[in-house]
């Protein structure tokens, strides 16, 4: 939390700073979206029902971003998830751009689970980076200690865009979700656990890492982002928290309007 804190003081001092330039080094903008569900990495957060999100950006001229961003879940007796980041983009040429920065996942209705009688947190930080190429998209993210208290995680994928016709695209997305062995996967709810240990932590699991990817469409009209996506893991669903059909292959429907 101490950190949380220093990011938002370092975020409002960049502000700050911001704010004592032209006007005009500062852009505001904000979004909102329909989904039918909320797909992360794969895996519903909603238990496969409709969500409502949005979020709010603060760029500067120099590369210099915040924002926040929101969604209802379902898990964990959670109603919320409310994400915090910021960081630097730019382009390297006019062929290679550039992100990094840091992201916070909040959970403020319920930031903790029993587990076995201890407590777990839900809260999490992660750093990203990537580079883009054109269309193309290659980037790592990486958390020292993931959701659920289940230590190192790196997310690593590549995303790439299609344009068709005048104004729609088809976009692809592979993703590798690396745990640091398989007594964590099964922790985080991935693989079956064989064994726990006194503490109720794994001892013997099954999957350290799962993969997941998308296919869709997308297009823009009357001001608004329309978007159609089969999403889909590698998971059975017996390994998939202990045998749901959160990692299921579904189609995701998604309405967005930028503010």
């Amino acid at each position: 939390m101490k950190l949380f804190k220093t990011l938002l003081l370092l975020a409002g001092a960049g502000l700050f700073g911001a704010a004592t330039v032209p006007a005009m080094a500062a852009e505001f903008s904000g979004n909102v979206t329909y989904a039918s569900d909320y797909r992360f990495r794969g895996i519903s957060q909603g238990d496969r029902s409709p969500a409502i999100q949005g979020g709010f950006d603060l760029e500067t001229e120099s590369g210099f971003y915040i924002g926040t961003w929101a969604s209802n879940v379902t898990f964990s007796g959670g109603v919320m998830e409310l994400d915090v980041y910021g960081g630097f983009a730019g382009d390297f040429n006019e062929s290679v751009g550039y992100d990094v920065g840091v992201l916070y996942y909040g959970y403020p209705e319920d930031d903790s689970v029993d587990f076995d009688g201890s407590d777990r947190d839900l809260d999490y930080w992660e750093f990203y980076g990537s580079l883009s190429f054109g269309d193309a998209t290659v980037g790592l993210n990486y958390s020292p200690d993931y959701f659920f208290e289940t230590d190192s995680f790196i997310y690593l994928y590549g995303d790439y865009s299609f344009a068709l016709g005048e104004n729609w695209s088809l976009d692809l997305h592979y993703g590798m979700n690396m745990f640091d062995d398989e007594d964590i996967g099964a922790d985080f709810g991935i693989g079956q656990c064989r064994a726990s240990g006194p503490s109720g932590a794994c001892i013997d699991g099954t999957e350290d890492d799962y993969a997941d990817w998308s296919i869709g469409l997308s297009t823009s009209a009357m001001g608004l982002d329309f978007s159609l996506q089969y999403v889909d893991t590698d998971l059975d669903e017996d390994d998939c928290f202990g045998g749901t059909q959160l990692c299921d292959s579904t189609a995701v429907f998604s309405i967005s309007k930028s503010l």
